[in-house]
């Protein structure tokens, strides 16, 4: 029996046969004639790696965006293309993925933002005092907002005001991070496109 692409439905983690749900690389399998599985042996460590995450992360209905990648990824495998393509996810991870959260944070993003592309272990290298630098500013805020809570709240009303802060701000976060996260969704999903590719966008 072949897989009809239009009647997948993608689902989310790994599943113990077909009959239970397919997730993209599940699906790759099937679609190239292996055994169930989802690491399958025609597609790149690099390519199977990412797939698994974005597959597991994105919500069930953006999920369906992956299905037209499925006949992309047979053959990928052992095709020299690995090392370009864990630059390009490195680079998306340094330039896009990172700044995106540190703005909404409310920290300076323009560093990393302006970074030359990171195409070559040279250029990654050459970053490294950048993000350095981010990890250090994001750690800081995190410390004074820590602080300030605590104190804020005294130590013997300290655990019970945590409680009711972190609901309350997982009540709240939805509506603030929504924009951020659809946005990251929509860039992840295209990013993997090209890795399949393999080539950096001319």
């Amino acid at each position: 029996m072949t897989l009809d692409l239009d009647a997948l439905t993608l689902t989310a983690g790994a599943h113990e046969d077909r009959g239970n749900g397919l997730c993209l690389m599940e699906a790759v399998a099937w679609f190239a004639g292996e055994g169930h599985s989802d690491h399958p042996v025609c597609v790149s460590p690099v390519l199977g790696a990412f797939g698994r995450v974005l597959n597991d992360v994105l919500p069930d209905g953006r999920r369906q965006d992956l299905k037209p990648l499925v006949p992309l990824l047979p053959g990928t495998a052992g095709d020299g293309k690995d090392q370009v393509r864990g630059l390009m996810a490195a680079d998306w991870l340094v330039r896009v993925y990172l700044p995106a959260w540190l703005e909404l944070a409310g920290l300076d993003a323009g560093e990393l933002r302006g970074l030359p592309v990171l195409d070559s272990g040279d250029a990654a290298a050459a970053a490294q005092p950048v993000l350095d630098s981010a990890r250090a500013r994001a750690a800081a805020a995190w410390d004074i907002a820590w602080d300030a809570a605590g104190a804020a709240s005294g130590a013997a009303a300290w655990d019970a005001a945590w409680d009711a802060a972190w609901d309350a701000a997982w009540d709240a976060a939805g509506a603030v991070l929504s924009p951020t996260v659809a946005q990251l969704q929509d860039s992840a999903i295209a990013l993997y496109d090209v890795l399949i590719a393999g080539e950096w966008p001319a």
